[in-house]
């Protein structure tokens, strides 16, 4: 199968890069694809950038350019739940894009999607249990998805109010693009900076907790 992997930042694209895996590379549009196999799969891994339009455009270019059946997203996150630590990992049930909202002028609730029945994009079902099944040590939660690096604690009060344990700047453009593609997507992310922390938490901790997200991809694709 050829998977899409979407990685939002070079920090985080270190972990696949030094995996251990023999990796090609090629530009295009100006953009660099790395292809290589995991298990029975051709895996083609783009770093977006940070931010909902470049994970959008590096989901959509990996789905069109590549044929992409699957995409699956890794990388690091931060803490509204105060009592959540550092390394903490989890798999992604469903987002909210905190940023969106038509709900003047059409009949959804702020932050809604009209073709969902409520605030949150789910991810695909099949990718989740297949993620439970491989690693039952993942906890579930729902993500607060904009394009803010957020580090106020009144705005993380807020988001959290929402349903939501974590936040992040792109999960919400790879599911609505995956979603308008018909492609299954999963999304594994691991605690980086925690609520009472910020960008030199994040700094700190992001190679070693993206790397700890990416193991449990890695383990999932060699497993099927």
């Amino acid at each position: 199968m050829k998977i899409g992997l979407l990685i939002a930042v070079e920090s985080e694209l270190k972990a696949f890069l030094e995996s251990g895996a023999e990796i090609r590379e090629e530009k295009v549009n100006g953009r660099t694809v790395y292809q290589t196999r995991i298990g029975k799969h051709e895996v083609y891994a783009l770093c977006s950038g940070c931010g909902e339009i470049d994970a959008a455009a590096g989901t959509q270019l990996l789905i069109t350019r590549f044929g992409c059946e699957e995409m699956l997203n890794f990388g690091v996150t931060g803490a509204l739940d105060p009592a959540l630590k550092v390394e903490d990992l989890f798999v992604v049930t469903g987002v909210c894009h905190y940023d969106f909202d038509t709900s003047p002028i059409d009949p959804v609730k702020p932050h809604q999607y009209e073709e969902f029945p409520d605030e949150f994009i789910p991810l695909d079902a099949g990718l989740l249990a297949r993620a439970r099944e491989a690693c039952p040590e993942l906890r579930e939660t729902r993500v607060a998805s904009g394009d803010k690096f957020v580090e106020d604690r009144k705005v993380k009060q807020e988001l959290f109010a929402l349903g939501c344990q974590i936040c992040d700047m792109e999960i919400a453009a790879i599911a609505r693009v995956c979603w308008l593609n018909q492609v299954p997507c999963l999304s594994i992310k691991c605690i980086s900076d925690t609520y009472e922390g910020g960008a030199g938490d994040f700094w700190t901790n992001v190679e070693r907790s993206a790397e700890k997200a990416f193991r449990v991809l890695r383990t999932l694709l060699e497993k099927d």
